[in-house]
Formats: C-alpha cells, sequence, structure tokens
C-alpha cells in the first residue's frame, strides 16, 4: 500500500507557486512605493567632477558670459554659485571675466552685501565690516577674508568651482577648506 501512496503531493507545487507570486508581487509592489521616497532625500548631482556647477540667475536659470560681460570693464555681476551661495563676479579690463569669484557671506555673521561702486568696497550693512575689491578685510569686526571660487568659462557658460588652492591674498592655506 505504501507504493501505491505518493509522498509527494501535487497541491504544494501549486502552493509554492502561490507563494513565490505573492512574495514576488509584495516585493515590487513594496520597491515601487519606497523608490521615490528614497529618491526624495538623495540631493541630485548637477555638478562637475571637480565639484563645479554652472553659475544661474536667482530663477535657477543658467547665465551666459555674454550677459555679463555686456555690463562692461569693472562691473561685478551676482549670481547664484556653489551651494545657491550669492557670488560676485567681476568683469576685467580688458572686458573678460576674473578668474576669481567672491563669496557675498560676510565672515562675521554670514550677512550679505552689496558692492559699493562708490567706495570701491564691499560694505556689510549688518555690523559695518568692509571689505577690498578682492574680499581683504579693510576693516572689521569681521576678522577673515571672503570666500573664493574659481570661476571658468565653457562655451557660452560660466562654471564656478571650490576654492582649494592658496588663499593669494594671504599666500597661506584658505580658512574655509
Amino acid at each position: 500500500m505504501e507504493d501505491s501512496l505518493s509522498m509527494q503531493s501535487p497541491s504544494m507545487s501549486r502552493r509554492q507557486l502561490l507563494n513565490f507570486l505573492t512574495g514576488a508581487t509584495i516585493a515590487a509592489t513594496a520597491s515601487a512605493a519606497l523608490y521615490p521616497a528614497a529618491k526624495f532625500f538623495v540631493p541630485p548631482q548637477e555638478g562637475g567632477a571637480d565639484g563645479s556647477i554652472i553659475a544661474k540667475d536667482k530663477l535657477g536659470n543658467p547665465i551666459p558670459v555674454s550677459q555679463i560681460v555686456a555690463q562692461g570693464a569693472g562691473a561685478r555681476a551676482l549670481v547664484a554659485g556653489l551651494a545657491g551661495e550669492p557670488t560676485y563676479l567681476t568683469v576685467t579690463d580688458d572686458n573678460t571675466l576674473d578668474s576669481i569669484g567672491i563669496v557675498d557671506n560676510c565672515t562675521h555673521l554670514g550677512c550679505t552685501f552689496p558692492w559699493n561702486n562708490m567706495d570701491q568696497q564691499f560694505q556689510c550693512p549688518c555690523h559695518g565690516s568692509r571689505y577690498s575689491p578682492d574680499g581683504s578685510v579693510v576693516r572689521g569686526p569681521a576678522d577673515r577674508p571672503l570666500k573664493l571660487v574659481q570661476v571658468n568659462i565653457e562655451g557660452d557658460y560660466i562654471r564656478i568651482a571650490p576654492w582649494t588652492e592658496t588663499d593669494p591674498r594671504t599666500g597661506e592655506t584658505p580658512w574655509w577648506v
């Protein structure tokens, strides 16, 4: 009698198939729901391999070089730079962009400030710090020069990269590196 009854039941393979299909459906549904949530927490990578980004205006549109150079020699344009920090770009006397940009954050308390064309200085309205055209401190309470960034032209657009070299104003390693 033992020979006539098989130990394997055909329903067992159906059960395994249904368990597999159920597990696969649950896994596909869970991953489809979790992917957008996980993607939300990962910031987009728009920068280059060197950490550079394209300079943008306040609306997030790339700014062409020709738009800034058209302002004329000595002009200073404020753009959104690294991490959205406001950054001043300078047009040189030969109508090209200077390779050094100055980040518009006071080193005293982080205020943003305007360029005063009459005095040829950056002047912080919060506590009176003043900076020379290259970002060196002229008058405190700020005790450190302004942060610098590298400015490169790529086609008709401006790429801004972190400054990692020696600070040309002090000859030392920059305080922000």
